[in-house]
């Protein structure tokens, strides 16, 4: 049996707070293949590195993250005393060490995010293969398609995730993420059939790894990357 792609979930969050440099840390001390993270644009262009569009749940304000100009974002303390990283701070924190999934989150985020992406492919010695690029927005991903023809996608689905199939090859994506808990093995095993990846989240119970591991995806979201490596 084939051991599927371990992605923590936005670092490791199950173990610190998520999306911050000593979550991604600790990712990468759990052998992740891949790290995934949210990114926002903001007030004064700069892509962060968030997940909700209020600071309601990490940072106990009623803010929106995307009105804010980078000097308030970093002048905020997150839940343990984190920082809101950017998008290119966590690139070269990563610095290919993993593969780095960045979801889009928030509005107009293609064209910003692709601007960085490409700066570190052009100047870094980073290829596309460095990076996966995903979205519940696949009228961002549409866009970013066009920016770059060669850089991996995937679509996020919620439910229906067979209706994501067309979309997909549309946009020339490899991957389809779907929400583990709507998600069947004969959904897997069609998606399989246009050879299109299945990533799924966010599987963190020991029974549900092992199950997403009988559904036969590639790869899954987890909070606590050492659980899946337990199940092999």
């Amino acid at each position: 049996m084939e051991k599927p792609l371990i992605i923590g979930h936005r670092g490791a969050m199950g173990y610190e707070t998520e999306n911050t440099m000593l979550s991604f840390q600790k990712a990468l001390d759990l052998f992740v293949d891949m790290i995934e993270i949210d990114v926002y644009v903001i007030k004064t262009g700069e892509v962060v590195v968030f997940h909700d569009k209020t600071l309601k749940r990490l940072a106990l304000s009623l803010e929106n993250i995307e009105d804010l100009t980078l000097e308030e974002v970093k002048s905020i303390n997150l839940i343990g005393n984190h920082k809101i990283p950017t998008l290119i701070e966590v690139i070269e924190f990563i610095d290919k060490r993993v593969p780095l999934n960045i979801e889009l989150k928030g509005q107009n985020t293609a064209l910003q995010t692709h601007k960085i992406v490409d700066n570190f492919i052009q100047k870094a010695k980073y290829t596309n293969q460095h990076f996966l690029i995903s979205s519940f927005d696949w009228d961002e991903l549409k866009i970013f398609r066009k920016l770059n023809p060669e850089i991996p996608i995937a679509l996020l689905s919620q439910q229906n995730h067979l209706d994501a199939i067309p979309y997909a090859k549309k946009i020339k994506a490899i991957a389809i993420n779907p929400w583990f808990f709507t998600l069947t093995k004969q959904e897997v095993e069609e998606i399989h059939k246009y050879n299109l990846k299945v990533y799924t989240y966010t599987v963190n119970e020991i029974s549900d790894i092992k199950e997403a591991i009988y559904f036969g995806v590639d790869g899954m979201f987890c909070n606590f990357p050492d659980r899946i490596h337990a199940c092999f």
